[in-house]
């Protein structure tokens, strides 16, 4: 697989970046509410750097093997401020208190268990940001919290927010929202009930149990518009910036 130039990354970036804000202008909008998350899971640290050349504040990986080695190539060579690492993919709880210490901030905490491992890697003094993954699509293959159907059920939310009241309770893990990812769609619109259903959950846990979550994770390449358009604070964009995924070894 040929790779992009350093050129065409930024061109990428700054492409995406163009299109976050014209979304958020079309929804009436601050463009400075939503956050751009470069996804440089699979793809080097050459790739970070020339995003962070155009600007990127922002990056997403998925796995703890690989960014245990390239956080830190990139801080050797990112001149200040250094980027804001997001955990962006499946945590097991045998890998929370690496991701803990590693990250700093996490998208897809999706149990107590998990929220207690990753407060074990926390540096005292610190509260990692976290936003909850919750399923809403009913997909069996989604991660998260499942909480399918809970516009029809109110003991879902109910028990939902016991469960965000334990986590924050812990000292060193913050949650600050909800995540989740829509069904794949050929027609973006269609992924709009999804986003729009994590919109309302957000509210109605805040309505109904007290619990404060700004934060929207949800939108990637193909729906990100639209994501933004239903209120997401947070998009997650890779491909479109940095090419197809680069293969595993």
């Amino acid at each position: 697989m040929s790779g992009l130039s350093a050129g065409e990354i930024q061109a990428n970036y700054l492409a995406v970046l163009a299109r976050v804000q014209q979304a958020a202008e079309r929804a009436g909008r601050d463009p400075a509410s939503v956050t751009l998350i470069a996804v440089s899971k699979t793809h080097p640290a050459s790739y970070v750097l020339a995003a962070s050349a155009a600007g990127a504040q922002h990056f997403g990986e998925n796995r703890v093997e690989e960014a245990v080695g390239k956080i830190p190539q990139v801080a050797a060579q990112s001149p200040a401020p250094e980027p804001v690492w997001h955990m962006i993919g499946h945590v097991q709880s045998r890998k929370g208190r690496d991701v803990g210490a590693l990250f700093d901030v996490v998208h897809s905490l999706d149990s107590l268990k998990l929220a207690r491992k990753l407060a074990e890697g926390v540096p005292e003094g610190r509260r990692l940001p976290a936003y909850i993954e919750v399923n809403v699509s009913g997909e069996a293959s989604k991660e998260g919290f499942q909480l399918a159907g809970w516009e029809s059920d109110a003991g879902i939310v109910q028990r939902f927010g016991e469960e965000l009241r334990a986590i924050m309770a812990l000292e060193r893990v913050q949650p600050v929202g909800l995540m989740t990812m829509a069904p794949i769609v050929e027609d973006m619109e269609a992924a709009r009930p999804i986003f729009r259903s994590l919109r309302l959950l957000r509210d109605a846990i805040q309505d109904k149990t007290g619990v404060h979550l700004p934060g929207l994770s949800m939108g990637m390449t193909d729906d990100f518009p639209i994501a933004i358009d239903e209120g997401a604070t947070v998009v997650r964009v890779g491909r479109a910036i940095f090419g197809e995924r680069a293969p595993r070894i």
